[in-house]
């Protein structure tokens, strides 16, 4: 399988958060939205601003689950930019350091400081 490519950034119409997180839906999706709490199964790529892909669910074919939203071992911009997603819903997340990784990034994969973008893919809300 080939590596996921970032989509075109240069057209999407951010949404931003009070905390600094910008998101775009690309497909809503239906059913219940993930809420706090909730246990979140999804399909990700995650990209520098650069376009240099970091980490993909899709490209190991394995599906992820973040566990207890809103207070999951993630990043901050995960937790909240998974809020408010129904099943079958993809979105765009443009994630600031200060909600990723910060200025220390980790170490060979993410520069200290990164904007982080991913698209993630609801598959499923427990």
């Amino acid at each position: 399988m080939s590596d996921p490519v970032m989509p075109e950034l240069s057209t999407v119409s951010w949404t931003a958060s009070a905390t600094g997180l910008n998101f775009h839906d690309l497909a809503e999706g239906s059913g219940d939205a993930c809420a706090n709490g909730n246990n979140a199964t999804v399909h990700y790529s995650g990209w520098l601003e650069s376009g240099s892909l970091f980490d993909s669910s899709k490209t190991r074919g394995t599906p992820f689950t973040v566990e207890g939203v809103g207070q999951a071992p993630v990043i901050d911009g995960w937790n909240e930019g998974l809020v408010g997603m129904k099943p079958g819903g993809r979105r765009l997340l443009k994630i600031p350091s200060s909600l990723g990784y910060g200025d220390m990034g980790i170490d060979g994969v993410i520069p200290g400081g990164a904007t982080l973008i991913f698209e993630v893919e609801l598959l499923s809300v427990s």
